[in-house]
């Protein structure tokens, strides 16, 4: 993949045991108190962040956020975000629009031309449906040191074998590791 080549990027944060939200939705999890020694520091996130053009999120998602945005934030900024929902949603934001459609004209048409680095934050629904329409180009794995037993499971029901490519593994004081995967398109 060339340096300026359209990416599209699943992030998911999840549990060890796979989870990605406890069934009330609580982000408590998000807060461990480990520490591994060996782990490096956590990169500056602000920095980080301005390299993702775009942000594409599940109704569900979208709502949740809405939600935590009232304690936290809201945590993307500006940067322009497309919501996927067949329902009507408020839209509290000009940078926030809705999509309701197919997901190939969406790639396609709207975000392969405007953008270069876009980031599919939620839901699992969601981004099971752009890996089995082979739309997603990498998956990035971020593993909190908990288990939580019960929940929303992000990988439930892919439906078919995908090969991936391992393109880095980090390890953060936090105890939490980061799996950054290519998905191969055969």
């Amino acid at each position: 993949m060339t340096a300026d080549a359209f990416t599209l990027t699943i992030h998911m944060v999840s549990s060890l045991d796979g989870f990605i939200a406890k069934k009330d939705n609580s982000v408590s999890w998000f807060e461990t108190s480990d520490y591994y020694e060996k782990g490096v520091s956590e990169p500056n996130a602000e920095e980080f962040l301005k390299t993702i053009d775009c942000y594409v999120m599940g109704s569900r998602t979208y709502e949740h956020a809405l939600e935590l945005s009232k304690s936290y934030g809201w945590v993307y900024g500006d940067v322009p975000t497309i919501v996927i929902s067949h329902r009507e949603l408020p839209i509290e934001r000009p940078n926030i629009e809705t999509y309701s459609g197919d997901l190939n004209k969406l790639i396609n048409e709207q975000l392969k031309p405007r953008y270069k680095n876009v980031w599919l934050v939620g839901g699992a629904l969601l981004a099971r449906d752009f890996i089995r329409l082979k739309l997603a180009d990498e998956i990035r794995l971020s593993i909190l040191p908990v288990m939580l037993g019960d929940g929303m499971l992000f990988f439930d029901q892919i439906g078919h074998e995908f090969p991936l490519h391992l393109k880095e593994v980090t390890a953060y004081k936090s105890g939490m590791v980061e799996l950054w995967y290519e998905i191969l398109k055969e």
